[in-house]
């Protein structure tokens, strides 16, 4: 079997991602995490109801889509100590384990409808899942140029393991398209009406401060993750490349037509161009420096986005969708929560980085 596939960082890594990932599905499915109460139901009662009582086909879809990754990545974790069979069984028994704790937990929230379709389409999304997780392990060719390019591209460490996870956590927060591009403030109606002509906006030098920051941070975590600095440029360009193509066509997707490029404005292009005019500065300093630059920028971000900076709410959002499901709510609110969270598990992995460098 590959080295990608058996080496204890590899094996490592898609664990973080799996709980990364479980943990996504726990808020889409919990949140808004209000009104708890008994609602009078058993589990029993759930199972037993008829598969398409509460069938709808877009529900079914976004059930089946999202234990895709969850499937995917359990297998390739499986089947770095595991034969395909069995980490086929133990993934589709974790996903079933997954999608029948949220179910139960459900019955307890009334904005919630437990269901055992639901059951049904989650854990048929992990078994394909891992039954692509497996396939790919045979594909040798595949193996090898990822493990050619992740040690020639990133440091070594479980440190850095959980430095790539923070990164995908990052890039998953960055492409809803009702946030500006790096921004923290939603997105609203009250940014412009259809068919009027858009009233004057102040120009809100706070938020471009943050997506200064908020870049800032993803130049110190590729620093800190790299081997060679000379890929940082690379790597930020390519990244901003990617959030943007996704942001784009997420808002061709969800927004109305209007509201297409509402996520690219002064405010987010000043403050991206500010935060590479800083980052060039520190790009020649020595890792400690740019460690202890980062702690001060993160720091910074955390006060703005928690005490300075006024921020719409993940609702503010939902009336530039052309389409409105409660999931759209829910990851408006996820994104949020991440943008909260992610200056602390910054200073963690910063602190994991300086104790590494210390050994």
């Amino acid at each position: 079997m590959s080295e990608l596939f058996i080496s204890e960082s590899s094996a490592r890594l898609r664990i973080l991602l799996a709980a990364g990932y479980a943990l996504f599905i726990a808020y889409v499915s919990l949140s808004p995490f209000s009104g708890w109460r008994d609602q009078g139901l058993s589990f029993i009662d759930v199972l037993q109801m008829p598969l398409l009582e509460t069938f709808t086909p877009f529900d079914a879809v976004v059930n089946l889509l999202a234990y895709i990754p969850f499937g995917f990545i359990v297998g390739l974790a499986l089947r770095a100590r595991f034969g395909m069979t069995v980490s086929v069984i133990v993934a589709v028994a974790c996903g079933l384990a997954l999608s029948s704790g949220m179910e139960y937990v459900q019955m307890y929230l009334p904005a919630r409808i437990s269901s055992n379709l639901d059951m049904l389409t989650n854990s048929t999304g992990t078994l394909l899942g891992a039954l692509l997780a497996v396939s790919a392990t045979s594909w040798r060719w595949l193996h090898t140029a990822l493990v050619r390019w992740r040690r020639g591209l990133f440091r070594l460490g479980p440190e850095m393991d959980f430095g790539l996870a923070l990164l995908t956590l990052w890039i998953f927060g960055q492409i809803n398209p009702t946030l500006p591009m790096l921004g923290h403030v939603f997105i609203s109606e009250a940014a412009r009406q259809p068919f009027a002509a858009p009233m004057p906006q102040p120009f809100l030098w706070l938020e471009a401060a943050v997506v200064m920051l908020n870049l800032l941070m993803l130049g110190v975590l590729l620093l800190t993750l790299l081997r060679a600095r000379r890929s940082v440029v690379t790597s930020l360009l390519v990244i901003l490349s990617v959030v943007a193509l996704i942001k784009f066509i997420a808002a061709a997707i969800l927004l109305k037509s209007w509201a297409l490029l509402l996520w690219i404005n002064g405010e987010a292009m000043l403050g991206i161009l500010l935060g590479i005019s800083v980052l060039f500065m520190i790009y020649s300093q020595s890792r400690r420096t740019v460690i202890i630059f980062g702690v001060i920028v993160t720091l910074s971000d955390f006060i703005a986005i928690n005490f300075v900076v006024d921020g719409n709410s993940p609702a503010a959002a939902m009336s530039i969708y052309h389409w409105h499901y409660g999931h759209l709510l829910n990851y408006n609110g996820l994104a949020q929560t991440i943008t909260l969270i992610f200056p602390v598990l910054l200073l963690f992995h910063l602190w994991r980085a300086v104790k590494a460098g210390n050994n």
